[in-house]
């Protein structure tokens, strides 16, 4: 199963999907975690936002401006429905380039839809969207494989790296882990990273990233 397919799905399943997803926000302490990085009011890149809520509705009340960005136009329309002034982005997250940096950079149960040889080149474009001391958040697997799950009776592809092999992209890649939990049971056992861009570091157009 490919990561089309997964793009597929959730247009396809966007109303089911935007009724299903619970709003109960049990990512609320990993996000405050997450924002405690971010400058106050600044903006955080959203990748894989689906229809905004609950986690970019949390961001926006918190006083953080959101730019969300999903593959699906289904998604994006409830997103451009729900926060008219905000800005939302149809977009392949494996082809992100905006050309601009943000105060923080979340991928929440979307980056581990990816492939595992697409996983890896995501640290670079991570690096060239996020300002100097960013936070980056994201979620995977507790290790390196495989998984088909289901939704709407059809196949869910699931795929992750390596701990060790996520530890060293971001840092090859100018981030330091800040926080790390492997299937945290007050967070439905999700796998979670918790990074930040050293202040020093400088990511080129090339994307290499270099210290003065």
């Amino acid at each position: 199963m490919s990561s089309e397919a997964v793009v597929d799905l959730y247009e396809r399943h966007a109303a089911d999907f935007d009724r299903d997803r619970s709003r109960t926000l049990r990512e609320r302490a990993w996000l405050e975690r997450f924002t405690a990085h971010v400058r106050p009011g600044g903006t955080v890149l959203d990748i894989g936002c689906g229809m905004g809520e609950p986690i970019a509705r949390h961001l926006r009340n918190a006083g953080f401006r959101v730019v969300g960005v999903d593959s699906s136009r289904s998604m994006i329309r409830l997103c451009e429905t729900r926060f008219p002034d905000g800005q939302w982005i149809e977009a392949d997250m494996r082809q992100l380039a905006l050309g601009r940096r943000f105060d923080g950079l979340l991928a929440w149960d979307s980056f581990f839809h990816l492939h595992t040889d697409h996983q890896g080149p995501m640290f670079p474009r991570f690096a060239r969207h996020a300002a100097p001391g960013a936070p980056l958040m994201f979620t995977s697997g507790p290790a390196r494989g495989e998984a088909i799950g289901s939704y709407c009776d059809e196949p869910l592809y699931h795929a992750s790296l390596a701990p060790s092999e996520y530890e060293a992209l971001l840092s090859a890649n100018g981030f330091d882990v800040l926080a790390y939990v492997a299937e945290d049971p007050e967070c439905g056992r999700h796998t979670v990273w918790l990074a930040r861009l050293r202040p020093d570091s400088v990511t080129t157009d090339a994307g290499q990233t270099v210290r003065p």
